[in-house]
């Protein structure tokens, strides 16, 4: 992977102190604290798999508090209903109309715990939330709250009971990233930190809310992504990236046969969005391949469908990613 350039400017203050603050209230997860900055940025929607404890529900809490926005955790289930999201419109007999009653979906941030758990009318109903940024309810349509992001959570070790998400659902999200277990010294500090706020000798995770970064500098800063250079040789390079993973073995003939479906053009998309977000994380007006090379497993994983076959043998879409990234040419 080609050596980034050093950065030209530094990163908007504001921005800046939101990222230190997210890294000493959850440690030891820099880099899904980085791409929920970058899906932040990018106006998109993050899918995390993890295994319980590993302060999913945290980092979305103290987002919210540092951006003073609003926050709803919903916990997913079999008997969740459409209805239990969107929300409901309720009779009113003071007035003899029916009222409409918003549900957990009105909140600029939304967590979705075990997303897998729902049946499918429910995983529809988030769907068209996160795709058109509205909610339909009855002949009505709401629009939500800007800006919006939904964090779904996939836990990998229990599937009894789950109803996978269907390919047209994973395609929504932006970018799909995995957090493992801390190392020994970052789990002592984190018991530390823990038993410092339960004592009252630290603020809470979900305390007090700080300036500094508000909602209307999210939505200009999303403006100024949009902004940053992207050469043409590199946007053809993501166009490159995204092709291969529909024929893979045109670039490694060791990939034959595993992929079933590659990506759609809408990784395109995300890659081009999710590479600018970054550049601008590291203070930079352009992106680099190192951009492109460092978002694209996380926006490529959940968009490649493997064959049977290679399921079976345990082969997995993270190795198609890393073996297109050392085989398609770098500009």
């Amino acid at each position: 992977m080609p050596a980034e350039p050093a950065p030209q400017q530094t990163p908007p203050p504001p921005l800046a102190a939101l990222r230190r603050r997210m890294e000493q209230k959850v440690l030891g997860q820099e880099e899904f604290i980085e791409h929920m900055l970058i899906a932040l940025l990018a106006g998109g929607h993050l899918l995390v798999e993890g295994v319980p404890g590993l302060a999913k529900t945290r980092a979305v809490k103290v987002l919210g508090h540092c951006l003073n926005a609003s926050f709803h955790r919903v916990q997913f289930t079999p008997d969740l209903l459409p209805s239990d999201l969107t929300g409901t419109e309720v009779f009113r007999p003071q007035t003899g109309e029916f009222q409409f009653r918003a549900g957990p979906l009105f909140h600029n941030l939304v967590l979705a715990d075990e997303i897998n758990r729902a049946s499918a009318k429910v995983q529809s109903a988030l769907l068209e939330a996160m795709e058109e940024k509205q909610v339909t309810v009855a002949d009505s349509s709401w629009p939500l709250p800007e800006p919006f992001l939904v964090m779904a959570t996939q836990n990998p070790i229990e599937q009894e009971g789950a109803y996978p998400l269907p390919e047209a659902q994973l395609d929504r999200f932006l970018m799909k990233t995995t957090i493992g277990y801390p190392s020994a010294e970052q789990e002592q500090r984190i018991v530390a930190l823990i038993r410092r706020e339960a004592s009252g000798r630290e603020p809470q995770a979900a305390g007090e809310r700080e300036p500094g970064y508000a909602l209307e500098q999210v939505l200009k800063d999303r403006a100024q992504v949009l902004g940053i250079h992207l050469a043409e040789r590199l946007e053809r390079y993501i166009v490159e990236l995204a092709r291969a993973t529909r024929r893979p073995e045109a670039c490694d003939g060791s990939l034959r046969g595993l992929v079933r479906y590659g990506a759609s053009p809408r990784a395109s998309i995300a890659l081009d969005r999710c590479s600018r977000a970054r550049a601008f994380l590291r203070g930079r007006d352009f992106v680099t391949p190192g951009d492109i090379q460092a978002t694209a497993p996380a926006v490529l994983r959940h968009r490649i469908i493997l064959t049977y076959e290679a399921e079976a043998e345990g082969r997995n879409s993270e190795e198609v990613v890393d073996r297109l990234l050392g085989c398609v040419a770098v500009p």
